[in-house]
């Protein structure tokens, strides 16, 4: 009973000492160092953060192409509104702070990626806001606006606008995710010299193409790129 310690916490817990892999779909802090500790002897496989459908799979693409083609984008702003439990859960604030997060950080290693644009340290203003409408279901409203800096001091702005079904850009996620997580249990490699065949890492970095926050093993890089994280898979 524990505040600090969240449910799917718990949860992932139970699913490991079984043996069985976890997923982990929401952006709650589910991974404590401890839980991931306990992944890594028990050699269970994990996987997270958030499922990554709609606007952050725009974002990371929209991103990835402003600061590799020279355009620096200077201010992001993200919008939502949605009606189903997902939305409910989201109006309140630690919900909502959690996802904000896991929407915000999806830029970071593509802006640290181009020093010619951005100073160490230098981010976008980024602003995410998620409103709960309960009339619209679960028929999602995604509005973004980017605004960029161009040749001699110009602006640039591009505004985008995304009515779907929430549940149904997830659902199939899911499936990958299981398809994928069960497809990399029956995998094992042996590197030049090695004597022994062995496993991926339990923290599934694989599966970030997926998921908005990717789970990576302790000390590793973050790669939000999605065309990088879909290469790692394919």
């Amino acid at each position: 009973d524990e505040e600090e310690i969240s449910p799917s916490t718990v949860f992932a817990i139970a699913s490991i000492l079984t043996g069985s892999a976890y997923i982990n779909g929401s952006p709650q802090n589910t991974f404590v160092p401890g839980v991931i500790e306990l992944a890594e002897r028990h050699n269970v496989y994990i996987g997270g953060d958030d499922f990554k459908s709609g606007q952050t799979k725009m974002k990371s693409v929209l991103v990835d192409f402003l600061v590799s083609a020279g355009i620096k984008p200077v201010s992001i702003v993200s919008y939502n509104h949605l009606g189903n439990n997902d939305g409910k859960n989201l109006s309140a604030p630690k919900q909502f702070r959690s996802k904000e997060i896991s929407k915000s950080n999806v830029v970071d290693d593509m802006v640290a990626s181009n020093g010619l644009l951005f100073e160490e340290g230098e981010h976008p203003d980024h602003c995410v806001v998620i409103k709960y409408v309960p009339y619209v279901g679960d028929s999602k409203r995604a509005m973004d606006e980017y605004t960029s800096e161009i040749f001699m001091g110009g602006r640039n702005t591009i505004v985008m606008h995304n009515t779907c079904e929430d549940s149904l850009l997830a659902s199939p996620l899911i499936l990958d995710l299981v398809i994928l997580t069960e497809l990399f249990q029956r995998i094992t490699f042996k590197v030049e010299d090695a004597e022994e065949f062995e496993g991926f890492h339990p923290v599934l970095s694989l599966l970030s193409y997926l998921l908005k926050a990717p789970l990576t093993p302790p000390g590793t890089p973050v790669v939000n790129a999605l065309f990088t994280q879909r290469e790692a898979i394919v």
